[in-house]
């Protein structure tokens, strides 16, 4: 393995920046040649390269955001696209390429994989939405992020009295909203995992009353969404003075924990081990505090389990 090439896929995530660090620094101490590919799948259909030194990863790993910028791709879902992309590889004489995103980042390394060209997977994604690992590089960081949001709606919703509905990033996954939620005490947590209806959350917000809460705290996943129309039907039904909250893009960004920063580095620097072992077709993960790989195909088709015992734990100390 003489040649390498790095991406960023999808949504960016806290800790991307940490983990081409890692990879680029350990290619090079190991004589390997890296490449980094600008803006995802995009640039690398354009050809958009340029070589990376250990000056071109200095002073990142504290920053947010990636450095190779991204894009969503959905062309190359296309077989033609995919190809075409394999031999641009080939002409720039790149022997592996290591992508950093989430499940639909991973397909289009899987597809490269399937025409020869060996790939290796990080989970960079705020989501924590991939089975196979424990944690994803910028979930940590964005849950702190939210507590930190949640913290400052409490300051003034304990003024007023009111009702705080928070709605937080998470479309099929709720670990954003259930690890923010009980870092933040918040009264209700709703899910897309846990079906909770209109009613039920209102009730949990009545009784809250009836205990002399001073105020309520709701966080809601995206994936369940009406943030705003929850907030209107609370006042509407009960009277009591509610405000919705919609934290949006600020999830992602801002100085990545040091928990990212490490998790990523562990990552990165294992990836480039698996290329240099002549490993294709990998995704790199954390399970139980220990570095792991598997095959891509099995990774992608693990089904994921929510923790029933953290949700429980969140709901009977709210």
């Amino acid at each position: 393995m003489k040649k390498i090439a790095i991406l960023t896929s999808g949504g960016d995530a806290p800790g991307m920046n940490a983990a081409i660090r890692a990879v680029v620094r350990t290619a090079l101490k190991n004589d390997i040649e890296v490449i980094g590919i600008n803006m995802g799948y995009e640039g690398l259909i354009n050809g958009d390269f340029h070589p990376m030194d250990r000056r071109a990863v200095s002073d990142i790993i504290q920053k947010g955001g990636t450095i190779l910028k991204t894009a969503r791709c959905p062309e190359f879902k296309d077989p033609v696209v995919r190809e075409k992309a394999a031999q641009v590889l080939r002409i720039y004489g790149i022997e592996g390429l290591i992508v950093i995103g989430g499940d639909g980042s991973f397909m289009g390394a899987k597809g490269l994989s399937d025409l020869g060209i060996k790939t290796i997977g990080l989970p960079g994604t705020i989501d924590n939405d991939l089975a196979y690992t424990d944690y994803t590089i910028g979930f940590d960081t964005a849950q702190n992020t939210i507590t930190d949001a949640i913290n400052k709606l409490r300051d003034t919703s304990s003024s007023h009295q009111r009702v705080s509905v928070v709605e937080v990033m998470g479309r099929n996954c709720g670990d954003l909203a259930l690890y923010a939620g009980l870092a933040g005490g918040a009264t209700t947590i709703l899910v897309p995992e846990k079906k909770m209806t209109k009613e039920e959350a209102i009730r949990e917000v009545m009784e809250g009353r009836k205990m002399k809460k001073n105020h309520n705290l709701v966080v809601v996943a995206e994936g369940v969404g009406g943030a705003r129309e929850l907030a209107q039907d609370i006042e509407e039904l009960t009277g009591i003075e509610a405000r919705a909250t919609v934290l949006g893009h600020i999830q992602r960004g801002g100085v990545p924990t040091a928990f990212d920063r490490i998790l990523a580095a562990r990552m990165g620097h294992r990836a480039v081990e698996l290329l240099m072992e002549g490993k294709s077709a990998r995704v790199v993960g954390i399970k139980a505090n220990k570095i792991i790989d598997m095959d891509i195909y099995e990774a992608l088709a693990m089904e994921r389990t929510f923790d029933e015992e953290l949700y429980k734990i969140a709901m009977d100390m709210s």
